[in-house]
């Protein structure tokens, strides 16, 4: 045994949930592991078979407070804390009774869980703080060089291979990377705690409890690594994501696919169902509210067919095998559909009838309809030092104020209220054509509002004539404006606000093009 190991003579298991902590105490009973635990846990292990010591025997206190306390107390602590090595502490442990506990098995209290359940009560919330928990995680993470601290079952099997490899003792370097990952643990818990109870939308320090779900196949380039971590429902709205969404299918995905998968899964859960929406490069290409999915999903190819080859394509009701044998067929490719399920066979068909079919991911995210946006919800992103934080975009009901001397028609003003659904998607400064229900034209990232117009007109073609046109922002010219009536567009939706609205309306009345204001920007940078 080397001389950075240490065996494990005195285990102290506590654990809400048991599952595998019997089967842990067994094996390390085994070992001639002495096994100290409390309450639930106590109970499960001695009910195995297995001998155990209740820790209020150790203590000489009963458990107490409606089990708020249990653990703390100095021979639970010191018996973590005391420095082997030390002889003053040898001595003022052997005084007081202590003795040394090698190695702990702490899982908290499900505050998550609990907080994230819809009616939750405060008192129930309080009770799921755990005490004992955290200052044994942070005792033991402590005295790492003597003790082997562990928050997650996950870990049992290493920990028991790390046992059989060094005679029932664990080395410096797992103790380390045990004690990095439960301090990492309490700093999550106390984040999630602090979030619940604190009001400030921007507190003076912000911290995440993010948790990894997945590493990335590769960064924005295959030279870059990259990750996906996810912040639980309490933080993130209790709602479907893509960053909890179930993978059916499919190669893992890289930083690029997380992003355009959400960036068309956003689009589309704004629109009403049934709806279809196709993105490159987090812009659409396509989209389009249909009378059935079929005749949604083919509208918004026919929006960009081209640019959608390598897309993603984003549903929001379930995708059926109809539409997917319509999609998985060899002339087109998606790297990722996104949809609140799948209907059976829908994999199947996908891995039989295209080569590219196996390997495109489908995301079930699960259903919509019960789970509303909010905007109390806050969005991250980094810059170089820091993050940027902001409260999410949420699209919302908006009364449209006509401002010209005509006002839309009915079948104008379902597309505008389509293109003002759709424009709030695009990159600034961002332009959508839309006509009869689809998007037909996107003009997205320019630096001018007047060439974001023209590169709209030119994706749209021949189909800009009787489109309708979104802007996300206000039209500081009439310029803009100008080559949208230049290119065909019969009614607009913008903004508002500008200096020279009156110049942007005039132009309007002279062109015979009906315009309405919605007094709300759309920056999407």
């Amino acid at each position: 045994m080397s001389t950075d190991t240490v065996r494990v003579r005195r285990a102290l298991l506590s654990a809400f949930h048991k599952e595998g902590v019997v089967e842990f105490a067994t094996a390390l009973a085994a070992r001639g592991v002495e096994i100290l635990s409390t309450g639930g846990t106590a109970k499960a292990i001695r009910a195995a078979g297995v001998a155990v010591r209740d820790v209020s025997d150790l203590t000489g206190f009963p458990e107490m407070l409606s089990g708020r306390v249990k653990t703390l107390h100095p021979r639970v602590h010191g018996g973590l804390l005391f420095v082997r090595s030390d002889p003053a502490h040898v001595s003022e442990a052997a005084a007081h009774n202590i003795v040394p506990i090698d190695l702990i098995l702490v899982d908290l209290y499900p505050f998550a869980e609990v907080a994230a359940k819809p009616g939750a009560q405060a008192h129930e919330v309080i009770e799921m703080i755990d005490i004992g928990g955290p200052a044994m995680i942070r005792s033991a993470s402590k005295n790492h060089e003597s003790v082997v601290v562990l928050t997650d079952v996950a870990d049992l099997a290493a920990t028991l291979a790390e046992l059989e490899a060094h005679d029932g003792g664990s080395t410096l370097g797992f103790r380390r990377r045990m004690a990095a990952k439960a301090l990492r643990c309490t700093a999550s818990y106390d984040a999630l705690i602090a979030h619940w109870l604190g009001a400030e939308r921007f507190p003076e320090r912000m911290v995440l409890p993010l948790e990894l779900r997945a590493t990335a196949r590769y960064g924005e380039n295959p030279h870059q690594a990259g990750a996906i971590y996810t912040l639980p429902a309490s933080m993130a709205g209790a709602e479907a994501h893509v960053a909890s969404a179930q993978q059916l299918s499919g190669k893992e995905l890289s930083y690029n696919n997380f992003l355009d998968a959400s960036a068309a899964f956003e689009a589309v859960r704004a629109l009403p169902v049934p709806a279809a929406v196709i993105i490159k490069h987090r812009n659409p290409c396509g989209a389009s509210m249909g009378t059935d999915l079929l005749s949604a999903w083919r509208s918004a190819l026919a929006g960009d067919p081209l640019s959608a080859f390598g897309g993603i394509l984003a549903l929001n009701t379930p995708c059926t095998l109809q539409l997917a044998r319509e999609v998985g067929v060899p002339e087109r490719f998606f790297e990722v559909i996104v949809a609140p399920a799948f209907e059976p066979g829908v994999m199947e068909h996908f891995h039989g009838a295209v080569k590219w079919g196996k390997n495109v991911r489908l995301l079930a995210t699960g259903a919509l309809d019960a789970t509303p946006r909010v905007d109390s919800v806050l969005e991250y992103r980094s810059i170089d030092g820091g993050m940027l934080v902001q409260q999410r975009d949420v699209h919302a009901d908006i009364e449209f104020t006509c401002v010209t001397k005509r006002a839309p028609s009915a079948r104008e003003l379902t597309d505008l209220k389509l293109a003002w659904a759709l424009v709030r998607h695009v990159t600034s400064n961002a332009i959508v054509f839309v006509k009869d229900g689809a998007l037909v034209g996107c003009g997205a990232g320019q630096m001018s509002r007047v060439d974001a117009v023209e590169l709209a007109a030119k994706k749209a073609g021949e189909k800009a004539r009787g489109a309708v046109m979104a802007s996300d922002a206000f039209f500081p010219f009439a310029d803009g404006l100008l080559a949208g009536a230049a290119a065909g567009v019969t009614a607009v939706v913008q903004p508002g606000g500008s200096v020279r609205d009156a110049d942007v309306i005039r132009a309007c009345d002279e062109a015979g093009i009906a315009m309405v204001l919605t007094g709300r920007r759309h920056f999407r940078h």
